[in-house]
């Protein structure tokens, strides 16, 4: 039988809230070494991520890439740490902050709050907190628009091992992925269609490089759909930009150890794409909501070099959709959906809903 938390006794009565709680991968504390020692560990160690024997793992890990990696990487962190921290807790706490507002506007009283599977506010930790304030129905809402076990599982993941130890559980939702919803790739053209407006729209020799992060072949081999569905959030935005299959490439970055991952790759595709004399290409990370490092250091840093020491001219960066209007809405409706059956609105408007309803019924119109 698991150990349950400790609670306050239950009181009749208490008022009951909803919540949405947005989750995000996760970021070291600081841009040091000591902090991505902690950071690494936690996400390497986790199964999902790394699904090696974990004897050997384990080995692997703390005798090798713990000594090694976190320098190098603390000096990549730090070439992007912005005066307000990591750049993805940032995004991240500007994106939950507007989220509330959009749904508040929409008539939603919920409690919007945030979670880092990896590192602090931890998921557990912030289930807590929102049940302490009485959130008895919680939406959780990762920010990973493509399905991985690796991502999306892990974290709900955390969040179901925590209502393992809870006697009074809430009720929770998940959203699994939003890879094709229509607001999100709005979102995402419109992104590009303004890069295109202040730099100009290339002609001629051109790519626009869709880079997504990358995950082992094996994982596609045991049936996880992430690589479907990237492809499928590429093609509805080359469809949405008018693109023809030889004006975009979804590739895949971040390879990590020496097993096959997703093909193609990101930097050898740069590479190729300088040295074939491909003038310019553009490049953006639709998988990213938020930007981070992956997108900030490797893609708009090492990418542009890669790319202009194979003899490319033009390498330009399109950042991630960040804290754009129209993305906050679109997530602000993926949360919406989501929360249908929930009580989220005052009993005024409520009312007012149903009446509408009623009379469009009646009038033998869609409600």
């Amino acid at each position: 039988m698991p150990r349950f938390q400790p609670e306050p006794a239950h009181r009749h009565g208490s008022p009951a809230h909803t919540a949405v709680l947005v989750i995000n991968l996760g970021t070291p504390e600081a841009a040091s070494a000591p902090a991505l020692r902690r950071y690494l560990k936690e996400f390497l160690s986790d199964p999902r991520v790394v699904e090696i024997p974990r004897p050997l793992w384990w080995l692997i890990l703390n005798g090798i890439i713990l000594n090694v990696r976190p320098k190098k990487s603390a000096e990549k962190y730090a070439s992007v740490w912005m005066p307000e921290g990591s750049p993805l807790k940032v995004h991240t706490e500007r994106q939950t902050r507007l989220l509330k507002g959009f749904l508040g506007e929409a008539g939603h009283h919920v409690v919007v709050d945030y979670a880092m599977r990896y590192g602090q506010p931890s998921i557990p930790t912030a289930l807590d907190r929102l049940k302490a304030a009485g959130c008895t129905r919680i939406l959780l809402l990762p920010l990973y628009p493509q399905y991985a076990a690796s991502t999306t599982a892990t974290a709900f993941d955390a969040a179901y091992g925590w209502a393992q130890k809870t006697r009074n559980q809430p009720e929770l939702r998940g959203v699994r992925s939003f890879a094709d919803h229509p607001g999100y790739i709005a979102a995402l053209a419109a992104s590009v269609r303004e890069h295109w407006a202040a730099n100009g729209r290339p002609t001629g020799a051109y790519r626009l490089i869709m880079s997504f992060h990358g995950v082992p072949r094996y994982t596609l081999d045991k049936g996880d759909p992430y690589h479907c569905e990237c492809q499928k959030t590429g093609r509805l935005l080359a469809e949405a930009l008018g693109l023809g299959k030889d004006e975009y490439q979804i590739c895949f970055q971040s390879r990590f150890g020496r097993a096959e991952w997703l093909q193609p790759y990101t930097a050898p595709t740069l590479q190729a794409l300088g040295k074939a004399g491909v003038e310019r290409i553009d490049v953006m990370c639709p998988g990213f909501p938020a930007d981070c490092l992956e997108t900030l250091e490797e893609i708009a840093m090492e990418g542009k070099a890669d790319f202009i020491q194979a003899g490319g001219k033009d390498y330009r960066y399109i950042p991630c959709l960040n804290e754009r209007d129209d993305w906050i809405r679109a997530l602000a409706d993926i949360a919406a959906t989501h929360l249908q059956g929930w009580p989220t609105r005052t009993a005024p408007e409520q009312a007012a809903l149903d009446l509408c309803a009623l009379r469009a019924k009646a009038l033998g119109a869609p409600t």
